[in-house]
C-alpha cells in the first residue's frame, strides 16, 4: 500500500486568535527518524537519481532474484527502496506508520499503486480490472479505518488511478475522439453520468462492440468505487497521467463529479489532478473552475508539478508534435504559482464548495500557499 502524507492547512472556524503562524522548515519533520532511516532515505534518493538504475531497474530486479533467490532479494528490496516508499504489507503495518506520522500533524493519503501503461500487453477480459476494483474497495475501508474520527475539515483522502480500472488503450481512443473538432455529444459528461447512475446500456458510435462493453464495465467500476467511498466518507483524488490519456480521464472525472459533487453531497468527493508542468494547465484549470461554479458543483483539485516529463517529450519528438511541457524548471514554478493563486482565490470565494491540495515538495510553493491562505483568512 502506497502512502503519501498531507498537512491540513485550512480551518472552517477561520484564523486562530493568535494569528497565522508561518510554517517552519527547520527539519523538525525528521525528529522521529533514526539515523538508519535517514541514511536509507539519502541512499534511496541517490539511487533513484542514478540513470542506469532508473533505466534498467526491472532487469536488475529480475537479475537479483535469479542470483540471490526470491526470499533474499525480497528482503533486500524491503530494506531499501520498497521500505522507503511503501507504508506496509498489512493493515497493521500501515496503521503503525500512520500513527507515527500523526504525531507530526501529518495525515495519510493512501493509494493502490496500480496503473496500466498504454503500451503494455493487452488484458483479456475484465478480471485484471475487477481485481484492482476489489483492491480499491479495501483501500477505501483502510483509509476510513485509519481516521475513524475525522479532523476539523472532515477530510479522509485516497488517491485513485483510473487506468487501474479501465484500459489505457480505451482512454487513448476516447482522447483521440474528444480532441477532434465538433466532438460527438455521445461523449458528454452528462451522458456518461446518466449511464453510471441508471445502469442503462450505453453505446458510443466511435467505439466497437468490445470497446463499448469495456467502457460500460469501467463506468460501473468507477461508480461503485465512488459510491463506496462516499458511504465511508473518503474523498477520492483522481491522478492525472499522460497528456494522450488526460482528456479521457477528465471526461470520466467530470461525469463522476456531476453525480457526487452536487451541493447536497457535502463538498467534492471526486477531485481531479492538474499538472503545472504542462503549458495549458492554467487555462484548463480556469475553465474547469468556472464550469463547476456555473453548474453549482463542488470542485476539488490536487495541484502537482508533474511526473512524466521525459515520456511526454519523447512522445512529442516521436510524433513530431509540439512539446506540451514547460521549457524549464523556472517556467514550471511560475505555472505552479499562477495555478496556486487561481485556486486559492477560488477557495476564498466558494468556501467549502472548493477544496485544494497543494501537492508539492517545493518549499517556496508551500510558503506561498500558507502565506496567501493566511492573508485570505484575515480578509
Amino acid at each position: 500500500m502506497m502512502l503519501r502524507t498531507c498537512r491540513v492547512l485550512c480551518s472552517q472556524a477561520g484564523p486562530s486568535a493568535g494569528g497565522w503562524q508561518p510554517l517552519s522548515f527547520d527539519g523538525g519533520a525528521f525528529h522521529l527518524k533514526g539515523t538508519g532511516e535517514l541514511t536509507r532515505a539519502l541512499l534511496v534518493l541517490r539511487l533513484c537519481a542514478w540513470p542506469p538504475l532508473v533505466t534498467h531497474g526491472l532487469a536488475l530486479q529480475a537479475w537479483s532474484q535469479r542470483l540471490l533467490g526470491s526470499r533474499l532479494s525480497g528482503a533486500l528490496l524491503r530494506a531499501s527502496i520498497y521500505g522507503q516508499f511503501v507504508a506496509g504489507e498489512t493493515a497493521e503495518e500501515v496503521k503503525g506508520c500512520v500513527q507515527q506520522l500523526q504525531t507530526l500533524g501529518l495525515r495519510p493519503l493512501l493509494a493502490v499503486p496500480t496503473e496500466e501503461e498504454p503500451d503494455s500487453a493487452v488484458k483479456t477480459g475484465e478480471a485484471w480490472y475487477e481485481g484492482n476494483f476489489s483492491a480499491m474497495l479495501r483501500c477505501v475501508d483502510l483509509s476510513r479505518g485509519l481516521l475513524e474520527t475525522p479532523g476539523p475539515t472532515g477530510n479522509i483522502l485516497m488517491q485513485l488511478k483510473v487506468t487501474a480500472l479501465t484500459s489505457a488503450r480505451l482512454c487513448k481512443e476516447l482522447t483521440s475522439w474528444i480532441r477532434k473538432p465538433g466532438a460527438s455529444l455521445e461523449l458528454s459528461p452528462e451522458r456518461l453520468a446518466e449511464a453510471m447512475d441508471s445502469g442503462r446500456d450505453l453505446q458510443v458510435s466511435c467505439l466497437n462492440a468490445e470497446q463499448n462493453q469495456h467502457l460500460r464495465a469501467s463506468l460501473s467500476r468507477l461508480h461503485r468505487v465512488v459510491k463506496h467511498a462516499r458511504a465511508q466518507h473518503v474523498r477520492l483524488l483522481v491522478d492525472a497521467e499522460y497528456t494522450f490519456l488526460n482528456p479521457a480521464l477528465s471526461l470520466l472525472v467530470d461525469a463522476l463529479a456531476m453525480r457526487w459533487n452536487s451541493p447536497g453531497e457535502g463538498g467534492p468527493w471526486v477531485w481531479n489532478t492538474y499538472q503545472a508542468y504542462l503549458k495549458d494547465t492554467h487555462e484548463r484549470l480556469r475553465r474547469a473552475a468556472e464550469a463547476a461554479d456555473r453548474a453549482g458543483l463542488a470542485f476539488g483539485v490536487k495541484l502537482v508539478r508533474g511526473a512524466y516529463l521525459d515520456k511526454e517529450r519523447e512522445v512529442a519528438r516521436h510524433h513530431g508534435t509540439e512539446d506540451p511541457t514547460q521549457p524549464d524548471y523556472e517556467a514550471t514554478s511560475q505555472s505552479y504559482s499562477r495555478c496556486l493563486e487561481l485556486m486559492l482565490t477560488q477557495v476564498s470565494h466558494r468556501g467549502p464548495m472548493c477544496h485544494l491540495m497543494v501537492a508539492s515538495h517545493n518549499e517556496e510553493s508551500v510558503r506561498q500557499a500558507t502565506k496567501r491562505a493566511g492573508r485570505l483568512c484575515r480578509v
